[in-house]
């Protein structure tokens, strides 16, 4: 296994997972950031280099030109796995000259974006014949009307460019509840020159959040995948996993495999559903194109899929897999989920012995690990001091 895994983004656990996959084979992993603050991963003892290259974003044609230098001075190509939105759109948008220096999944440049992006990747599904919630655009002729006659309130105020979103506001969306609201959603996002869409609420609790994890190989083909059901997020009812278990839900094969293969999608993607909870009709929600917060989960239940990733690439594929039957094997953020559950608890949406009975099952913890307990402490210590920090400045 001469070839590197050059791993971007290490200041949380995808990255950490990512490292630990591919570590355990032996294979020589380099940790990637533009800053050491808040770093934890690259503690792990399974990283072999580690690398600070020029911030993606605002210095995008100098990350790239570090990335390129360092794939030259080596002997063979480098895996490149990048393990945030940020970093795949950045990548993305230099596909067609990194891939001269790195073994990368895709090949189409411009599709990561598109399927990225929220109004693109909703209009390619219904093309596909996939239902997605119904969604507007600001600009859309008699838009008050249609908010009123389609969408209704509640309703979810979007981004079409996540990442920046979540930069900006430190939320994956807005809810409102009131045309009033709306309007000074919208105002807060243009102000931002963030692009947003109008999208109607799927019925449902948290636990009508499915997954569709799989990889496809370099023919866009399917060949291993699983099934989750998201039981609790945070921020709750519109946020990221963080208490999530293995199902094996058959119907989400059927459509996430046909979609992806038809619009010839190639390496890891995650997509989200959201189960109906008055027709149990699935809608997909978004798809993320890079290792996901369930990668330690899905390593558990037995899809390792960076190494997946890794040994195709360089020209060793795994035989096929699917894990289709319930493992009741369950992912946990143990520190957001304790403010996931506080706010549930506090709106009165869960119970504490809701929430107690369902710890009673094998877990994949989203840091912590026996082997390579480091990482979570520096984590710990890099927590504690934004604490300290905060108290001591009141």
């Amino acid at each position: 296994m001469n070839n590197k895994a050059v791993i971007l983004g290490n200041n949380y656990y995808l990255g950490l997972s990512t490292i630990r996959c591919l570590g355990k084979y032996g294979i020589h992993t380099v940790a990637v950031d533009y800053s050491e603050e808040n770093r934890y991963a690259a503690e792990s003892k399974y990283v072999s280099e580690k690398l600070i290259v020029p911030h993606y974003q605002n210095e995008t044609k100098e990350f790239i030109d570090a990335l390129i230098d360092y794939a030259k001075s080596q002997d063979v190509k480098p895996v490149l796995i990048p393990c945030h939105d940020s970093y795949v759109e950045a990548i993305d948008a230099y596909l067609d000259e990194i891939r001269e220096y790195y073994l990368i999944p895709q090949t189409e440049q411009g599709l990561y974006t598109t399927v990225m992006d929220k109004g693109k990747l909703h209009q390619l599904a219904e093309e596909k014949g996939m239902k997605v919630p119904e969604t507007l655009t600001i600009d859309t002729e008699n838009f008050h009307e249609k908010v009123e006659s389609i969408i209704k309130f509640p309703c979810l105020v979007k981004p079409v460019d996540s990442p920046n979103f979540v930069k900006k506001f430190r939320r994956k969306l807005f809810k409102v509840h009131s045309m009033e609201e709306l309007e000074e959603k919208i105002e807060l996002a243009k102000n931002a020159d963030l692009e947003v869409i109008i999208q109607r609420i799927i019925p449902g609790f948290d636990d009508h959040m499915y997954t569709f994890d799989a990889y496809l190989n370099q023919d866009a083909k399917v060949t291993h995948w699983t099934t989750c059901r998201k039981l609790r997020q945070y921020p709750i009812n519109f946020g990221a996993s963080v208490y999530t278990v293995q199902k094996h839900v058959p119907e989400l094969y059927e459509l996430g495999a046909n979609f992806l293969e038809a619009i010839k999608f190639k390496g890891f993607a995650e997509i989200e559903f959201k189960k109906d909870a008055e027709t149990g009709d699935y809608y997909l929600i978004e798809i993320n194109a890079r290792i996901t917060n369930l990668n330690s989960l899905l390593y558990k239940v037995g899809l390792n899929f960076p190494y997946i990733t890794y040994m195709e690439l360089t020209g060793q594929p795994l035989e096929p897999k699917a894990v289709n039957h319930n493992t009741n094997t369950a992912f946990w953020y143990f520190y957001e989920d304790m403010l996931a559950v506080k706010d549930y608890i506090k709106t009165g949406q869960l119970s504490a012995m809701t929430v107690l009975k369902s710890l009673f099952r094998p877990k994949a913890y989203a840091i912590w690990d026996w082997n390579d307990p480091k990482p979570a402490f520096s984590f710990a210590a890099n927590l504690f001091g934004k604490v300290f920090h905060k108290v001591t400045k009141r």
